[in-house]
């Protein structure tokens, strides 16, 4: 049977000093992380795209329906992480549990998704600048905004931690104000008076819809995507446990918050959303990024007379642009660190510095994002869109492997003879929660570009959209194939999963 490894308490004459990542990221930070450190700024704008494109109850029934199905991955990840808390996180354990051909996979695929994000999340910053500075360059904010995410990430996991539990923090605040700003113009408080129920019952004669739900099942399966794109990041928490200081309770605290954080900033900002902003609003078929002034936040502070909420909205979002390159950066890297030290990637990428740093891995991460930079800077809307595409599919299939991944331990935690009460962390949806989780990750990936076969485009528009939604996923099954050919890997047997922890990462109390 095998043990899990029991930390030495520091002090202890045969303790060692830490030779892997520093466990150096707080309760409190990683609790604020859980909470706000993920909501990026798809909530700020995808929100607005889903209640024009499916209406309000449909965008409510999309975020709601994501919401259970991340909480229940999300379980899955705590309890593994909670007993597990090692570097690589769901990239290790699949190793571990299922087949190291696909650990070496989804880390690969993990890693290049938000190294090309954190791209985008200059491009996003740059423009968001020239709201205020027109006439400045944006890749001269681009420059500065990947100087100091990079140091950000170079200082410490510390460093990188507290500035992530400011940004967090701008963010809770700002949709905690946002909700009770709501709430009290849907009861008529404040504003021109209650809207009732008349954008629930709103009929366009233009488009022909009608609230609250129209689309169909093309148009749900359409903006699911997107909706799963704005809880991209939400498994950073257990990236983030391999360096924080008492994982075996902070994870825990951290993963409960979750449920709330789903339930009140995500349902419950589309919940008021769909009472305030028509779902015909010229706005918000308009809402990108680059134009904060058609998020549906700015449409809802104007009309409660908050006569700076674009330029207000501007600050927020562009912290929130921040945060997610910042969030990138320390995953990727940590990420690509944990795949060097497994000997998925090149050895010198392991390299750390006295402050326990991946500096090697940061380096190679922030050089493919400014890469991916620059190429951006030669293309158009379309560099953005595909972008989207490919990482918003590429979380989900790291979704998919978590839930998988829950599976397979379960079997390897009892098999080698442990109870399911020996766990400090319990899924509280196992089986059926990972299971259904699986199969609702199986119908984005693949369905999600039905409505490329159902809607009129021109010839390039309807293979570059096929492609950018599709593309990823014979890559990965290639990349499987062709490693486990090459290292002659093997279905991972339960009874002999690894369920240790290294002596190095064990500096932790029990």
């Amino acid at each position: 049977m095998t043990s899990i490894h029991k930390s030495l308490a520091p002090g202890h004459p045969d303790a060692q000093p830490p030779q892997g990542l520093q466990r150096s990221i707080k309760p409190r930070h990683m609790v604020m992380i859980a909470v706000g450190g993920t909501i990026g700024t798809g909530i700020f704008f995808v929100s607005g795209n889903a209640i024009s494109g499916i209406g309000p109850l449909g965008a409510v029934m999309a975020f709601g329906l994501m919401s259970v199905i991340v909480y229940f991955m999300m379980q899955g990840l705590g309890e593994m992480t909670t007993e597990l808390p090692i570097s690589g996180s769901f990239q290790e354990y699949s190793t571990r549990f299922i087949d190291p051909a696909l650990g070496f996979t989804f880390g690969w695929n993990y890693w290049f998704c938000w190294a090309i994000t954190v791209a985008t999340e200059f491009v996003a910053g740059a423009m968001i600048v020239k709201y205020w500075l027109p006439d400045t360059p944006a890749s001269l904010w681009a420059v500065l905004f990947y100087f100091l995410l990079l140091g950000l990430n170079l200082i410490s996991a510390r460093g990188f931690a507290e500035s992530e539990y400011w940004f967090a923090g701008v963010k809770i605040v700002v949709i905690v104000l946002f909700l009770i700003t709501g709430v009290a113009m849907i009861f008529g408080m404040i504003g021109s008076g209650s809207p009732g129920l008349a954008n629930w019952t709103l009929h366009d004669p233009t488009s022909g819809n009608t609230a609250p739900l129209f689309g169909g099942l093309g148009g749900f399966m359409a903006i699911f995507l997107m909706v799963a794109y704005t809880f991209s990041g939400t498994e950073l928490t257990g990236v983030a446990a391999a360096e924080t200081e008492d994982p075996r309770r902070t994870v825990p605290k951290a993963i409960r918050s979750v449920f709330w954080r789903l339930l009140f900033f995500y349902i419950g900002t589309v919940v008021v959303l769909g009472f305030l902003v028509p779902f015909n609003d010229p706005h918000l078929l308009s809402s990108d990024v680059t134009e904060v002034a058609t998020s549906p936040f700015t449409i809802v502070f104007q009309n409660a007379g908050f006569i700076v909420a674009a330029s207000f909205m501007n600050a927020v979002v562009l912290t929130s642009v921040l945060s997610c390159g910042n969030s990138g950066l320390f995953c990727a890297s940590r990420i690509l660190y944990a795949m060097s030290v497994s000997g998925q990637a090149p050895k010198s990428l392991s390299k750390l510095n006295k402050r326990g740093v991946p500096v090697r891995a940061v380096f190679v991460t922030s050089l493919v994002a400014a890469v991916s930079f620059a190429t951006s800077l030669v293309g158009d809307a379309k560099f953005y869109i595909a972008i989207v595409n490919l990482c918003a599919t590429s979380g989900v299939v790291v979704w998919f492997g978590i839930a998988w991944c829950q599976l397979r331990f379960r079997k390897a935690w009892l098999a080698q003879g442990h109870t399911v009460e020996e766990l400090k962390f319990r899924s509280k949806f196992y089986p059926w929660g990972p299971w259904i989780a699986m199969a609702v990750f199986v119908f984005i990936i693949f369905g999600s570009g039905y409505w490329i076969f159902t809607t009129e485009q021109t010839p390039f528009d309807f293979w570059f959209n096929l492609i950018t939604n599709y593309v990823l996923t014979p890559v990965l099954v290639a990349m499987y194939l062709i490693y486990k050919k090459r290292h002659n890997t093997k279905m991972v047997k339960p009874e002999d999963a690894d369920l240790t922890i290294p002596a190095h990462e064990a500096n932790f109390a029990e």
